[in-house]
């Protein structure tokens, strides 16, 4: 039997060359399927397919053009990369906020 092997990889670092080669290593060797580990049935994966039609339709997000001033337009971008997902939060934030939509009216 293989031994485990556990490696720690940081947010955003590539794997060393080391950690790849064991990722290749790994993906070369046959599945095994036991009773802690048995093969799916057609089902299953048609189950597993479904929820994640599912899941990925409730993560789909709608394009929207906005009129904002741009004073904001400047303030988002000096968030950096990935200033207009941050502002959509701030949105989604916002409109589910009684107080702040009350404001905004």
């Amino acid at each position: 039997m293989d031994r485990l092997i556990r490696s720690k990889l940081r947010v955003g670092a590539r794997p060393t060359k080391a950690q790849l080669q064991r990722i290749r290593a790994a993906a070369k060797k046959p599945i095994v399927f036991d009773e802690d580990c048995p093969e799916l049935t057609d089902e299953e994966l048609a189950e597993f397919a479904e929820l994640a039609r599912k899941r990925d339709a409730l993560r789909k997000k709608s394009v929207l053009s906005l009129r904002v001033s741009p004073e904001t337009v400047q303030i988002g971008q000096t968030l950096g990369k990935g200033w207009t997902g941050i502002m959509g939060r701030l949105l989604d934030l916002a409109v589910r906020d009684p107080l702040l939509l009350k404001r905004a009216l």
